[in-house]
Order: structure tokens, then C-alpha cells, then sequence
């Protein structure tokens, strides 16, 4: 008898261990289809067995298709919207209410390159501006705010750009994202910058020269009648020499601002250029201010002929010579060289003289628009601060580069590179 009840509490005991192991393994299935989305629940229990599972694995099943049909409904919303506004100019960003990207298209990303995959990541990870979070966050919550500009500084470099938005319901109507429209305004804000300096340098640089004029014109009206003979020559001179100084620096800014027209009119040819530069530097040669200079011309054999304009390119190198000979101290020797760079197809063109050469500080920014090395040894030269700058355009619009390579006390050298072939079209 014992051993009969034994027995039936050993099958009622591994009867109870099977369902609970069909039950564990069920619940593991369970778990394991709400966390992949994945309706793998089987339906088909015998109903004596964990009668209510076939209820519920139906319910779960069902609720994990709807849940996969409304992520599928908004992954197609947000591709549809991507594919919209992926081809616009205008940058557009869509975070959600914990600040997570759900769109960026193609603009947004040129804005903030380094971060090539923007979807799925932190805006906090992309943009570093507390100003801009703050907007975001005033956007969703659904305050009506102004276009503003935001700058946005990564390692050191500065991003402006300009911002309006709106918020926008998610896709489950659950919670509050937001939609954003972002303009890159840091070339306007560079060339803002760069107009700001041109109107102040030009400025500058032509109220001396007016200055000087109407101080000696006014002197001259009040005292000309008891002015001595001598000192009303004098006067005039530093008129004649402050006026030429004034249509020199007109003439500069008027080339400058024709050369960076849409059609600066080059005309190019054929120019031997051993030839060319051998007239040029006979004609410098006549310069009075070549007096005491030596002018050393070396061409290699191997230089031909370049496709160039002509005018322009006399005046690349008159402008070279004339500052090697204005920097020079007398009986200094000048070189002028030009060579053939077979690897590259480029002839080289190099001016060296004996000068006092440029600081390191100072060589990136002498092609710049009035930027002087000495600034009252170059005004006292007549020079304007645009020769150099001429002639980087002029060189740029053949299709060539133009450098400097100098040490204090050692002199400088300015290179000329243009190419040997037809000239290119884009020029």
C-alpha cells in the first residue's frame, strides 16, 4: 500500500515538474518574443495543459504584430519624409522628446560632416550649444520663438547657422517631437567679415592720401599770397604725389574688383614664355628704380610656350619686380627663373631677391588685400597693399598657384606656377 501511494505522489510529482517546465519554457518564449518583436508563441496547446495559454499567446501575438505594424507605419513615414526632404538645400532635423535624431538629411549632414551618420544619436552629441539645446527644448514645448542664429564651436572652428522650428506630434501620438529648418550661414558671416575689413582697410588707405590733399590744398588757399615761391612748389609736389599715390591705389581696387567679377575678360594665348620674360625684364631694366640692380634672367632650355593673357601676365611680373626692387638695397642682385616641371605639366616662374625678407608670422597673409610687412616703410614706397593680391587672382584665373618662401635677413622668393597644356575651360 505504501509503495502504491509512493508511487502516485512520484507521477503526480513529475507530472506537476512537466507542467511547470512546459510553463517556464512558455514564459521563456515569451520574453524572448516581446524583446524581438517577433509574434514565435505557439498556439496550439492541448487545453487540458496551462488551459489559458492559448488565450494568451493569441493576445501577445496579436499585440506584438500591432506593435511591428505601427513601427513599420513609422519607419515609413520617416522615409517617406526623408525622401521628401533629403534633395532640399535647406538643412531639416527631427528630434524626439529625449532628444534623439530620428531625421537628418543630406544638407544637415554637409553642415556637421564629422558626424556622417546622424539618425539614431544624441543631438547633444552633434551640437555643442547650450543656446541651441535651450531652443530645442523651448520648440517642443510648444513656445512660439523667433528664426535666431546659433554658433556652433567645434574644435576650435566656428559653425553659424540659423534656425527656425515647430513642434510636431510623434507618429504614435504618444509624445511631442520637434521639426527644424537649419540655414549654414558661415560663409555670409565670413564674407561679411572679409567686407567689413576690405571697407575699413580701403578706408584707410584712401584717407591718407585725401588727407595730406586737403590739409596742403587749404594752406595753400589761405596763404597763397605771402607764401613763399619755394614752399608753394613744394606744396604742389606733395599734392602731385599724394594725388598719383590716390589714382594708383583706384586703379588697384578697380583691377581687383574686375578680376573677381564673373567675367574678368582674359584673352588667352599662345606666349613664348622665354621670350616674354626676357622682354619684360629689359623693360624693368629701364626702370629708374632698377638703378644699381643687377636683373639676372635664367630660363631652361626645356620652357616653352604657356596658354596665358598676356597684359595680365606682365603685370604678375611687373608687380614681382617692382617689389624685389623697392625691397632691395642698392646693388643687390634679382633673379628671375623659370623652369619646366615635367611630373606635374606646370611651368615654374620664380622672382628672388636680396631683401630682408618676410617674418613667419607674416608670409601667409602677404597676398592678402593691404597687408604690409612694414606698414610706414610701404606707404613711404607708394605702395598700395594690392599688388601681391593681383597677382594671386590673376595666377588663380590661368589655372596656376602662387607662394612665398622667405626667412628674415635672407631675402624672398615668390614662385609661379601655371600650366604647360591648353588652358582649362573652368578658367
Amino acid at each position: 500500500m505504501t509503495t502504491l501511494v509512493i508511487a502516485a505522489l512520484a507521477i503526480a510529482l513529475l507530472f506537476t515538474l512537466r507542467l511547470l517546465w512546459k510553463q517556464n519554457r512558455r514564459l521563456g518564449e515569451l520574453h524572448e518574443a516581446v524583446r524581438t518583436g517577433q509574434p514565435r508563441l505557439r498556439e496550439e496547446e492541448d487545453a487540458t495543459e496551462l488551459s489559458h495559454w492559448q488565450a494568451l499567446a493569441v493576445s501577445v501575438n496579436g499585440l506584438i504584430a500591432e506593435n511591428a505594424a505601427l513601427r513599420q507605419r513609422q519607419s515609413d513615414q520617416l522615409a517617406q519624409l526623408e525622401a521628401t526632404l533629403g534633395n532640399l538645400r535647406e538643412a531639416v532635423l527631427i528630434v524626439d522628446e529625449t532628444n534623439y535624431i530620428h531625421l537628418a538629411n543630406r544638407a544637415l549632414r554637409e553642415i556637421f560632416p564629422k558626424s556622417r551618420e546622424l539618425v539614431n544619436l544624441r543631438l547633444e552629441l552633434v551640437v555643442r550649444s547650450a543656446a541651441f539645446l535651450e531652443f530645442v527644448r523651448a520648440t517642443r514645448a510648444g513656445q512660439e520663438l523667433p528664426r535666431q542664429e546659433f554658433e556652433i564651436v567645434d574644435a576650435g572652428k566656428s559653425t553659424w547657422i540659423e534656425v527656425s522650428g515647430a513642434p510636431i506630434p510623434s507618429p504614435d501620438g504618444k509624445s511631442q517631437w520637434a521639426l527644424f529648418v537649419i540655414h549654414d550661414m558661415t560663409r555670409q558671416r565670413v564674407l561679411e567679415a572679409m567686407r567689413r575689413d576690405f571697407v575699413a582697410n580701403a578706408s584707410h588707405e584712401l584717407r591718407t592720401p585725401l588727407a595730406v590733399i586737403k590739409g596742403y590744398v587749404e594752406t595753400l588757399v589761405d596763404g597763397h599770397a605771402t607764401m613763399a615761391e619755394e614752399d608753394r612748389g613744394k606744396f604742389l609736389r606733395t599734392i602731385q604725389r599724394h594725388s598719383e599715390r590716390l589714382v594708383k591705389i583706384i586703379a588697384d581696387l578697380l583691377t581687383l574688383s574686375r578680376l573677381e567679377s564673373a567675367t574678368p575678360g582674359l584673352d588667352f594665348e599662345p606666349v613664348d614664355l622665354k621670350e616674354f620674360l626676357g622682354a619684360v625684364v629689359a623693360d624693368t631694366s629701364q626702370h629708374p628704380a632698377a638703378t644699381g640692380h643687377a636683373l639676372a634672367l635664367r630660363v631652361d632650355g626645356a620652357v616653352g610656350a604657356v596658354r596665358a593673357d598676356t597684359e595680365k601676365l606682365t603685370q604678375v611680373l611687373t608687380n614681382l619686380l617692382e617689389n624685389a626692387l623697392k625691397y632691395s638695397p642698392a646693388g643687390s642682385r634679382i633673379e628671375i627663373g623659370a623652369r619646366a616641371l615635367t611630373a606635374g605639366g606646370e611651368v615654374e616662374i620664380v622672382v628672388r631677391d636680396n631683401g630682408p625678407g618676410i617674418p613667419a608670422e607674416d608670409l601667409p597673409h602677404i597676398f592678402e588685400r593691404f597687408y604690409r610687412v612694414e606698414k610706414g616703410r610701404s606707404r613711404e614706397s607708394g605702395g598700395t597693399g594690392l599688388g601681391l593680391s593681383i597677382v594671386k587672382h590673376i595666377v588663380q584665373l590661368h589655372g596656376g598657384r602662387v607662394w612665398a618662401e622667405s626667412a628674415p635677413g635672407q631675402g624672398t622668393a615668390i614662385f609661379v606656377r601655371l600650366p604647360a597644356g591648353p588652358q582649362p575651360a573652368a578658367a
